[in-house]
């Protein structure tokens, strides 16, 4: 569980990270304030619209593994004010992030926003949920053709909003054809009006 006595700056800026940073003279930037430790309105909001993200885990003698994890839009549901989760796919049974888990509960989860430049880090613990129906029907993604094997739930520690900075834009498939169909009917009513204009009896 999270240690509310400690900064939550303090998940990431160990003793050995504070070293560094002093030596480099960025310290004094980090000095004050913490990451903030519980769901907020525009937290939940971004993960409305988020169809993936990176979860990292390690083993007990901290060898480090990222898993990418895919789904409909929201599958990475608000559980509580500090708790998400998210249904566990069927997937190609190495099972490296489920093991890893079995002896160390620690995750990190990257969220990235490619088209508005838009980076999200969250630090927690984080328990598979095994033979649970009530909690598989809150994670349930109606029309989803994947199977759910299980529940991954995550209790927040820590999150922060990441620098836009070196973020090459990127668009998917959806919103490139919401832009190409605005051109499309642009082009389609210009086409009629000069057409109109020209007197072209099939301009209507």
């Amino acid at each position: 569980m999270p240690n509310d006595s400690a900064p939550s700056r303090d998940i990431a800026f160990t003793p050995a990270v504070k070293a560094v940073q002093e030596r480099l003279g960025s310290r004094r930037l980090y000095a004050d304030g913490g990451f903030r430790s519980e769901v907020t309105e525009d937290l939940a909001a971004f993960l409305a619209e988020r169809d993936s993200f990176y979860l990292a885990t390690a083993s007990a003698d901290g060898r480090p593994y990222i898993q990418h994890r895919g789904g409909p839009k929201g599958f990475l549901k608000v559980l509580g004010p500090r708790e998400l989760g998210f249904a566990d796919f069927a997937g190609n049974r190495q099972y490296v992030t489920l093991g890893n888990l079995s002896e160390n509960d620690r995750v990190f989860l990257f969220l990235m926003d490619y088209a508005q430049r838009q980076r999200v880090k969250i630090w927690g613990r984080a328990r598979v949920v095994e033979d649970d129906p009530a909690l598989m029907e809150r994670l349930a993604l109606p029309g989803y053709r994947a199977k759910a094997e299980r529940a991954i739930v995550v209790t927040l520690e820590a999150w922060d909003p990441n620098c836009r900075q070196h973020i090459v834009p990127r668009f998917d498939e959806e919103t490139l054809g919401r832009v190409v169909q605005k051109l499309t009917d642009r082009i389609a009513e210009l086409e009629s009006e000069l057409a109109r204009l020209r007197g072209d009896p099939l301009s209507g």
